[in-house]
């Protein structure tokens, strides 16, 4: 991951909502569909963590990175409580953020 370039941060969780995972990128639209698609190896894949119903940014680096920090460190509640703020019903906002014309770089 690039330092130079604005950072996202977001959370995910799986078809129960009961897993969550944070996590931070330069490109969302792209991670978000590796997520999905199983490309990422390890927790997300292992607990099907792919739906996106929470993000900020773009930002830069340093705080980016800070701020992933906090809500790692953060209790379960206070994500529960971060994703309810601007997204009260957990819906998957992967299609809100996708462009239109939208082709995954992977598949090119």
């Amino acid at each position: 991951m690039s330092r130079d370039k604005d950072l996202y941060i977001y959370i995910l969780t799986n078809k129960n909502h009961t897993v969550l995972y944070t996590g931070v990128t330069s490109d969302l639209v792209n991670r978000i569909w590796q997520h999905k698609n199983k490309q990422v190896k390890g927790f997300t894949k292992k607990y099907n963590v792919d739906q996106l119903v929470y993000f900020e940014g773009p930002g830069d680096p340093i705080h980016a990175i800070e701020r992933e920090k906090q809500i790692k460190g953060g209790s379960r509640q206070n994500k529960i409580d971060l994703v309810n703020s601007i997204n009260p019903k957990w819906r998957d906002l992967y299609e809100d953020i996708i462009p239109e014309g939208y082709k995954n770089p992977n598949k090119m």
